[in-house]
C-alpha cells in the first residue's frame, strides 16, 4: 500500500490508508488512546481502541518521537472533537496496524514551540532535532519556495543556470580564501570561491549572455556575529545590459516574490528609491539606510538601491588603496592616468541592494578593457608580474572579444531572515556554523590523521612551550 502524507488524508475519508511519521504527542481518554502523528506535511490524529487488541497493546508502549508506520481507516471526527487549528482537524485515523520503525531516547530539549528559550549552542549541536520544530520547517520551506520562484522568473527572462567550479584558484578579492591542498600536485592548493565572480565574467566572454546560479560562497573571515563561512547568493551576470536595466530586473523579481509568496508584506515604495552613496551617507549616515516609515512594523519592506559608490578606499593599516566593492568593478572613468593620479576621487559603477537597514545584495558594471583592469590592480598595490600571475587567465580571455557586462548577487540568507522575521541568518539555514566558524553538530573543523597529512605533503610546526607561536 502506498504511503500518503498526513495532509492528504482528508481526501480519503472512508478509505484504508498507510501513513508514516513521528509520534508527536500521546493522550488517553479513558481506555481510548490518541496520538498525534507528525510528518513533513503536518499533524494527524490517530485513535487506538481496545477492540483492536493487538495494535492497542502495542500502542501503549509508544513514546514521544518514535518513528512509526500506521494503517487504518480515515473517518470523520465527532463534532465536539473537531480541531480547526490544523488541516486534518475534521478527520482522524482509526488504527488497524502499527509498525515501529525506530525508538527514540528522551530529547535533550523540547521541540514544541519556537525554541527561542533554548541556548543556540544546544540547538546547533542537535540541529537535526531542532529542525523538527514547526518554525524551522516553515523557514526552510519558504526558503525553497523563494529559490524556486527565482529560478522560474529568470528562466522566463531568458537566463541560463550554470554551475561554476568549487575548486578554483586563490586570488586577492577581499576576504581570505579557504584553501584545499592538492594530493596530485604536492605543494599546490585550490581555493574555495568567495563568489563565482571571475567564472561568471568568463561566461560572458563565452557568449552566455544571461547567466544565473544559486551559488555557494566561502569566505574565511574573522568571527562576526551574523556572518557565515559559507553562504548562499543568487548570482547573476548579463551582457549588453546597463545599470538601470539590471536594477529594473531585480526590482521586478523582488516585487513578484513578495506579492506572490508573502502577500501579507507591504512594500513601502515602488519603484524602489535609488540614492547615491553620497546622499545616503549625508542624510542617513549609512550606506544601508532603513527607510521604513514605521520601523516596528515587521511586515513593512523598504527596498532601495544605493549607487555611485567610491571606486577606492584607503586602508590605513595596510597603507594602500583597496577596491570598495571588488577590483572588477568598472570605474566611472576609463582614463588610466586619471585613475592612477587621484584614486580617492574616482566613482564606480557600483550598486548595493538594501532592505530595512541591511545590505542584501551588491553588484556593478564590470571592467572589460584589460588595460583599465590592470590600472585598478596597480592602484591597489599589485605589481604587473603579480597581476599576470593571479589574473592572467581573465586578462587573456579579454583579448578575444568581451562584451560590456555587469551583474549583481543578492544574498538569500539575509533576505529570508528579514522576511521570516528572524533575528539572524542562522535561523533560515539548515546547518549553520557558529560565529567563529565551528559546526557543533559535526564537531568540525577537526584534525585529520597523520597518514592523510603525509599523503597531502603537509606538515605542521608546533610552537615550543613558553614561546609565542
Amino acid at each position: 500500500m502506498k504511503r500518503i502524507y498526513n495532509s492528504q488524508t482528508p481526501a480519503h475519508q472512508g478509505e484504508t490508508v498507510r501513513v508514516c511519521g513521528w509520534v508527536s504527542a500521546i493522550r488517553s481518554h479513558g481506555k481510548i488512546l490518541f496520538i498525534d502523528l507528525r510528518d513533513m506535511s503536518g499533524i494527524l490524529q490517530v485513535v487506538f481502541i481496545p477492540q483492536q487488541e493487538k495494535v492497542y497493546n502495542l500502542a501503549k508502549e509508544l513514546r514521544s518521537e518514535w518513528v512509526v508506520e500506521i494503517k487504518g481507516k480515515i473517518s470523520e471526527r465527532p463534532m465536539k472533537m473537531v480541531n480547526t487549528k490544523i488541516e486534518t482537524g475534521k478527520i482522524e485515523l482509526l488504527a488497524e496496524s502499527l509498525n515501529v520503525f525506530s525508538k527514540a531516547q528522551t530529547l535533550p530539549f523540547s521541540i514544541d514551540g519556537e525554541g527561542r528559550e533554548i541556548s543556540e549552542e544546544m540547538r546547533m549541536k542537535y540541529r537535526y532535532l531542532d529542525l523538527r520544530r514547526e518554525r524551522m520547517k516553515r523557514n526552510l520551506i519558504m526558503r525553497h519556495n523563494v529559490i524556486q520562484f527565482m529560478r522560474g522568473f529568470l528562466q522566463k527572462e531568458g537566463f541560463i543556470e550554470v554551475e561554476t567550479p568549487i575548486l578554483t584558484k586563490s586570488t586577492p578579492e577581499g576576504a581570505r580564501d579557504f584553501v584545499v591542498p592538492s594530493r596530485l600536485q604536492p605543494g599546490r592548493f585550490y581555493a574555495l570561491p568567495q563568489s563565482p565572480q571571475q567564472y561568471k565574467q568568463l561566461l560572458q566572454v563565452g557568449g552566455i549572455e544571461k547567466y544565473f546560479q544559486i551559488a555557494r560562497c566561502f569566505r574565511d573571515e574573522d568571527p562576526r556575529a551574523d556572518r557565515q563561512a559559507e553562504f548562499t547568493q543568487l548570482d547573476l551576470e548579463m551582457s549588453f545590459m546597463d545599470k538601470d536595466e539590471i536594477l529594473d530586473l531585480i526590482e521586478r523579481l523582488y516585487i513578484d516574490i513578495v506579492k506572490t509568496l508573502f502577500p501579507e508584506k507591504k512594500i513601502q515604495k515602488i519603484p524602489f528609491p535609488r540614492l547615491s552613496y553620497k546622499e545616503a551617507m549625508e542624510k542617513y549616515k549609512s550606506d544601508k539606510p532603513d527607510l521604513r516609515a514605521d520601523k516596528n512594523n515587521h511586515n513593512e519592506l523598504a527596498f532601495a538601491f544605493i549607487v555611485d559608490f567610491p571606486m577606492f578606499e584607503w586602508k590605513k593599516e595596510e597603507n594602500r588603496w583597496d577596491a570598495v566593492h571588488h577590483p572588477f568593478t568598472r570605474p566611472q572613468t576609463e582614463d588610466i592616468e586619471e585613475i592612477k593620479k587621484d584614486p580617492g576621487k574616482i566613482l564606480a559603477h557600483q550598486y548595493d541592494f538594501v532592505l530595512n537597514g541591511y545590505e542584501i545584495g551588491g553588484g556593478s558594471s564590470r571592467t572589460y578593457r584589460p588595460e583599465v583592469l590592470e590600472a585598478v590592480f596597480e592602484v591597489m598595490g599589485h605589481k604587473k608580474e603579480g597581476i599576470r600571475e593571479k589574473f592572467g587567465h581573465l586578462l587573456k580571455a579579454f583579448e578575444y572579444g568581451v562584451p560590456p557586462h555587469g551583474g549583481i548577487a543578492p544574498g538569500i540568507d539575509r533576505f529570508m531572515a528579514i522576511l521570516m522575521q528572524e533575528p539572524n541568518i542562522r535561523e533560515v539555514m539548515a546547518f549553520p556554523k557558529t560565529g567563529d566558524n565551528r559546526d557543533l553538530m559535526m564537531d568540525s573543523p577537526a584534525e585529520i590523521s597523520k597518514d592523510q597529512l603525509k599523503e597531502l605533503s603537509i606538515g605542521f610546526t608546533k610552537a615550543k612551550k613558553g614561546k609565542k607561536k
